[in-house]
């Protein structure tokens, strides 16, 4: 993977810069969603629309990047830098993306927060095994450590939580709704690495203005995925009556619809901006090292019990963190003592 005119150091000020823009989507996208079935939401339709309906957004900052562009290269600049075949492969990895979004939503208007774990649990452990196959991602001890850690600090969460049945749910359905949350978390597992392997596979440099516009794409492709199921499902007719039954008001709702859609755009927009900046595992590891505050955050605006499990949970993925970062700056250190060493050799052969 080619990033192109990237040093080390500014490489790892955008992996912090989208570390904190994918914390604020993993954080708030799922509080938001609870939100709304709380308060009187019932279109799963329109709630996985949501969740990638934010696409234009990405026009400022492509816009910002493009003009930058202008002053470098003049005339010559071009307005998009992606090709028919990543378009594709892109749009394709979009459509998926959807049907994950209206599992995961479904899941979700189904389950209390506190299950939702189970989702992100099994989704960095199918991350790990399709990184593993699709583009050969090497493990090493500490990578390992951070997977079995988090994972079994999100399946804590989900398992041994006292949230139970929400009321109006049957046991059918919430079964149902468990199924769908474990296939989402297995399909969205496979569309990291899908997107790791579109950069491998790029024969270009990869730029942040090519990833924003594969993540636009991606999004794009969602979003008319949604809006098909939408028109199917009558949403569109549904949305002005549903807002004026909302819990907090007709306005509320308006507010509530606009900012799940911001704050979900930050999550794709984060995801993939790890994934250049690093790997679809590092993604994975970020999405289920946030759970524990998603989970303190439902604990403060849903008022949900944080029980010894929740505690136990948030030390276990703390500590896969740790592990996790202190692996990666050992194979940093490891290969930045290599390179003296190479480039001795070469000269030495050079010489002679």
């Amino acid at each position: 993977m080619e990033h192109q005119g990237l040093s080390t150091t500014m490489r790892r000020i955008l992996l912090l810069i989208n570390c904190l823009i994918l914390a604020i989507g993993i954080c708030g996208g799922p509080l938001m969603m609870r939100l709304y079935y709380v308060e009187g939401g019932s279109r799963v339709w329109f709630s996985s629309w949501l969740q990638t309906a934010g696409w234009p957004f990405t026009f400022i900052p492509l816009a910002i990047l493009y003009f930058n562009r202008r002053k470098t290269e003049g005339i010559n600049a071009k307005y998009y830098l992606i090709t028919p075949r990543i378009f594709i492969a892109s749009f394709i990895i979009g459509f998926v993306t959807g049907l994950d979004d209206f599992l995961y939503s479904w899941g979700g208007s189904k389950l209390p927060v506190s299950t939702s774990s189970l989702l992100l649990a099994a989704q960095l452990a199918f991350t790990a095994i399709g990184a593993f196959f699709i583009v050969k991602l090497k493990f090493t001890p500490y990578s390992i450590n951070a997977v079995v850690l988090l994972t079994l600090g999100a399946v804590l969460l989900g398992v041994r939580s006292n949230g139970d049945r929400p009321e109006g749910v049957t046991s059918k359905a919430y079964i149902i709704g468990f199924m769908m949350t474990l296939l989402a978390a297995a399909l969205y597992g496979v569309i990291l690495p899908c997107i790791e392997l579109i950069y491998l596979k790029a024969k270009q440099a990869i730029t942040a203005t090519l990833v924003l516009e594969i993540q636009m794409v991606m999004c794009f492709a969602a979003t008319a995925f949604c809006t098909v199921g939408m028109i199917a499902n009558n949403d569109f007719q549904a949305i002005s009556r549903e807002a004026k039954q909302f819990n907090l008001g007709e306005a509320r709702y308006y507010t509530v619809v606009v900012w799940t859609t911001i704050i979900w755009q930050c999550f794709f927009v984060g995801v993939i901006g790890v994934i250049y900046c690093s790997s679809s595992l590092m993604s994975g590891v970020m999405i289920a090292v946030l759970l524990p505050v998603t989970e303190v955050l439902a604990v403060v605006f849903f008022r949900e019990n944080f029980s010894g499990e929740k505690g136990l949970a948030l030390f276990l993925s703390l500590w896969g963190f740790v592990s996790y970062f202190y692996g990666e700056f050992r194979q940093t250190k490891k290969l930045k003592n290599k390179s003296p060493k190479t480039e001795m050799a070469t000269t030495h052969i050079e010489s002679v």
